[in-house]
């Protein structure tokens, strides 16, 4: 039975397609050629990452090999590209700062840990709906803050910058004096590379090109003019021997390192979710095809399994690149596949060369990364909005920048929650019927006059309705009903048939108010309630309490039983 239910929950887009035969030559052309393309594009994303992390660039590029395979293996999307992403630049920094690598390693594997739970839980529907301007505010955050971190290289300052926000722009601004200007001048003239590049060719990506002629300047300048830019073999010295090939390391985990990183492996595992979700529902909405979203967060998590016990670093979905497999003509999770292997075929044989990059290039990538991320545009459109949905956006943005990546998403959690239930809760709600007279109708709309009987609500008779799920969020809406009786009250009717369901707490408010308003020698009768709601009600005994003959599946029969009852 857990097999078969497994099954139900992980089925890969992999193994999907070629099941079906949906597989050909033609679309292993387009596979074969998006692969190279987006392989290509991811290079340079790959090395920038890495260092922008903490970690070195081979850890960065080893991610995305292993990775990219392990999504598009075992991944619910035929278009998801998976790699280290600018959104975790931030929270991997600040692990590495103050867990090192092992403790980076066990965080992530815990994420992946975290993942899998989701996905065989069936999670993964939750996290489509995650308010949008939460996701505007983690993603604008992070990208001021990816931004923030590559002042120091983009510019050319040796000195020292701590971490924080306010502290690094202090310490920008103290530094001013210290501006490397042939720095600053390769930062500025990349950049203007990956601009008009991009506007003219968009098959090659500009960052690929802005790295390559970066690097040849770079070159250039220390052999015939004496100038020597900072390069990734100045950052990472021990690279010049060559890159180590990756094997496979168990981390030593203890339960004190495991309890510190519970928090940071969550934020991981939240952040991953959120991001491979959101360029899986993009993907879908491009190609009209549908992803499956518990599998996408079951692949991720085996990736963020697998990947660190390689040296390897967070992973998720990225937007940029499975975009770009799905405009060069990537028809399947092969090109993922395919996208890996010419990574790992550069990382063989052409990395030993990636030591004469310049760290102002890549600072030029990662500003890049971070204005396409920034979604000012979509930010300033949010502003116009409501003010809830304004306070929650700029409360996230200003937690991700100010304060910490990990508070910025548990607090976004926590306000998706709330939001969501005081959305509810505007949907619920309790009406007062004072007329002489209502409609026998149970439906919402009516149909037909001929429907419509007119009932005399007798005196010492309280009709009340309640619109809407009745939950925890619709307790203190019940402390109304006290405010309208008075003391001829002899029944009180709560109409239910527009409540499709009632919880836990529903039910304790519920029992809470009957007793008390029996106390005061008022019955209720409950009228229109539906077939689900009525066997909550009878599980916990609500019948018992007000007796069986007070639940009434109509309004007639409701003020027929008051009437006998004042009578």
């Amino acid at each position: 039975m857990k097999t078969i239910m497994l099954g139900k929950v992980f089925q890969p887009k992999f193994f999907h397609l070629f099941n079906k035969g949906y597989y050909n030559k033609a679309k292993f052309t387009s596979d074969l050629i998006a692969g190279i393309i987006v392989g290509i594009i991811a290079l340079p994303l790959a090395i920038a990452f890495g260092i922008a992390s903490g970690v070195t660039p081979q850890q960065g590029l080893i991610t995305a090999i292993i990775a990219g395979f392990l999504v598009s293996f075992f991944g619910g999307s035929r278009f998801l590209i998976g790699g280290p992403t600018g959104a975790f630049i931030v929270i991997v920094a600040g692990i590495v700062a103050q867990y090192g690598l092992q403790g980076l390693t066990i965080a992530t594997i815990m994420a992946g840990v975290f993942l899998i739970i989701m996905g065989l839980c069936r999670m993964g529907a939750i996290f489509k709906f995650i308010p949008y301007p939460i996701v505007v505010g983690f993603t604008s955050g992070i990208a001021v803050t990816i931004f923030s971190t590559q002042v120091k290289d983009f510019l050319g300052i040796t000195a020292a910058i701590p971490s924080g926000f306010i502290p690094q722009w202090t310490a920008y601004i103290q530094n001013l004096s210290n501006i490397n200007w042939v720095e600053a001048a390769m930062s500025f003239g990349c950049l203007l590379i990956i601009i008009i590049w991009g506007r003219f060719v968009k098959k090659i990506p500009g960052s690929l090109i802005a790295l390559i002629l970066g690097t040849l300047v770079s070159v250039l300048l220390g052999q015939y003019a004496d100038i020597h830019l900072a390069t990734i073999g100045t950052k990472f010295p021990e690279l010049a021997d060559g890159l180590p090939m990756p094997s496979p390391v168990a981390p030593e985990m203890d339960y004190a390192t495991i309890k510190g990183l519970v928090s940071p492996a969550f934020t991981i595992a939240i952040l991953c979710a959120i991001e491979s979700l959101l360029a899986a529902m993009v993907a879908d909405g491009v190609t009209g095809k549908r992803h499956d979203s518990n599998t996408e967060l079951i692949g991720q998590g085996i990736a963020n399994v697998v990947t660190p016990l390689f040296g390897g670093i967070p992973a998720t979905g990225a937007i940029a690149r499975t975009m770009a497999s799905i405009n060069n003509g990537g028809k399947s999770p092969l090109t993922g596949i395919i996208h890996a292997i010419v990574l790992l075929l550069i990382y063989l044989f052409l990395m030993p060369y990636a030591i004469y990059i310049p760290l102002s290039c890549l600072a030029a990538i990662l500003v890049m990364v971070a204005y396409n991320m920034s979604e000012w545009r979509t930010f300033k459109y949010l502003l116009r909005g409501d003010k809830s949905d304004v306070a929650v956006l700029l409360i996230t943005f200003f937690l991700t920048v100010i304060v910490d990546l990990t508070v910025a998403i548990e607090v976004g959690v926590l306000l998706a929650i709330a939001l969501f239930v005081r959305r509810v809760m505007e949907t619920s709600s309790i009406n007062v019927i004072e007329e002489d007279s209502i409609l026998a109708t149970e439906s919402d709309e009516v149909v037909n006059p001929d429907d419509i009987e007119q009932l005399d609500i007798p005196q010492g008779v309280e009709v009340y309705e309640v619109n809407g799920p009745f939950f925890f969020g619709l307790a203190s809406k019940f402390e109304e009903f006290n405010n309208f009786s008075n003391n001829n009250t002899k029944v009180r009717i709560i109409r239910m048939r527009k409540v499709p369901f009632i919880d836990s707490t529903g039910i304790n408010n519920l029992r809470n108010l009957c007793e008390r308003t029996q106390n005061r020698g008022i019955q209720v009768i409950l009228s229109g309630v539906n077939g689900k709601v009525q066997q909550t009600l009878l599980k916990y005994g609500i019948d018992q309490l007000i007796g069986p003959d007070c639940i009434q599946p109509h309004i007639t029969p409701a003020l027929q039983r008051a009437k006998e009852i004042i009578g």
